[in-house]
């Protein structure tokens, strides 16, 4: 499971570098750290250790880009809980009430003007 989360981390990195080099191309000023928000705690501590271990040998070498980056301060990984993960309403099926939540979180509004249904 940290893998997948792990890979999915550094390819936000990637986008996330990306859209800096943008900003900072348009505007012509330093964009500050982008925090990543991730739910998996074993993700977030392998990409701010520099070491290899039993647990990162099977990774491919071109994920360990998070490392260098995280290292550099150009991005930072940060824990936050499953129950907080708003992205989920992107990824999973979710409960009503949970979506509502992130939907809210999101600033999304309900549509009145659509049929609930009731």
């Amino acid at each position: 499971m940290a893998e997948a989360e792990y890979i999915a981390a550094c390819a936000a990195c990637k986008e996330a570098v990306w859209f800096q080099k943008l900003l900072a191309d348009l505007s012509s000023h330093q964009v500050d750290v982008t925090v990543i928000f991730c739910d998996n705690q074993s993700c977030v501590k392998l990409s701010e250790n520099p070491v290899f271990h039993d647990r990162s040998k099977h990774i491919y070498l071109k994920y360990h880009y998070i490392r260098d980056i995280v290292q550099k301060g150009v991005v930072k990984l940060q824990y936050i809980s499953t129950d907080e993960q708003v992205a989920d309403i992107f990824t999973k099926p979710l409960i009503r009430v949970k979506c509502a939540y992130f939907r809210e979180r999101l600033g999304v509004v309900e549509n009145p003007f659509i049929d609930k249904g009731t």
